[in-house]
């Protein structure tokens, strides 16, 4: 059963749909909406259980943690909104989230921009870790785990070295985040497919974005999606780790219009 999202709905033109990264919601994307916003129909997702959409009525669902119910989720949304197609931009969860609904509804999906995100599964080390820090959350009532265990992967060396309010307000967004939305969207996670052969099948124009400093997502997974692909253009940031979106604002919105100014 789909989820009430909550979302941002900014502009008009082209649809641009923006899926955050775990465990943020679509406040990650302030930095692009402005932007992106000027030519462009912006839907920015709270995904099940983050954000806004943790106040709707049965946030979680009854189904079992899968990441295929989220993409139902945003396909549910567009045709609400009477949304025939849009250009999907998923960050890391987001990423995911992306790749299932090319996999699922594919007709809604004009192009795709994946950044700092990867089509291959989880091994069982970073399965069973995932489920260590979900059995966690939901045994302490709290997110406090992702502080010590996650959070500092999060942003590059740069980052960490240089902006120090960009990783306050990292650590400020991920201490909102609700323990039930985490443990259910780590296992969510832990059970996600093999993407590549999506990828294979996907024949419309697609971007991959990475930081160099991403050590969750990094270059390598990002070349096998690039090579997966039948149209991509891939743009690397220097000094920049895995929440690009946050870390290097700009820089994405640049290489975000440069690719939307393409397709049009």
């Amino acid at each position: 059963m789909s989820i009430d999202l909550a979302y941002t709905d900014a502009g008009a033109g082209p649809v641009v749909v923006l899926l955050h990264a775990f465990p943020f919601d679509r406040r990650m994307w302030d930095g692009q909406i402005d932007a992106l916003s000027g030519e462009h129909r912006v839907i920015a997702v709270d995904l099940r259980g983050f954000g806004d959409s943790a106040l709707v009525d049965s946030a979680l669902g009854e189904d079992a943690p899968n990441l295929d119910e989220m993409a139902d989720d945003v396909a549910a949304l567009l045709d609400r909104l009477s949304i025939p197609q849009a250009v999907v931009a998923g960050l890391s969860l987001g990423g995911y989230v992306t790749m299932a609904l090319v996999r699922r509804h594919a007709r809604l999906v004009s192009a795709v921009m994946l950044l700092d995100t990867k089509a291959t599964a989880d091994g069982d080390a970073a399965a069973n870790n995932r489920e260590r820090i979900a059995a966690t959350v939901e045994s302490d009532g709290s997110v406090e785990v992702l502080m010590t265990d996650v959070v500092p992967a999060l942003t590059g060396s740069t980052t960490k070295a240089e902006r120090p309010d960009v990783v306050a307000r990292i650590e400020s967004l991920v201490a909102e985040a609700a323990p039930a939305a985490v443990a259910w969207t780590q296992r969510a996670m832990a059970k996600r497919p093999d993407s590549v052969p999506t990828l294979e099948e996907f024949e419309r124009p697609s971007l991959v974005v990475v930081g160099d400093e991403d050590v969750l997502a990094p270059l390598a997974e990002a070349h096998i999606m690039f090579d997966a692909l039948a149209e991509p253009v891939l743009a690397v940031i220097p000094g920049c780790g895995h929440l690009s979106a946050l870390e290097r604002p700009d820089d994405v919105t640049a290489i975000m219009l440069d690719f939307l100014d393409d397709l049009r």
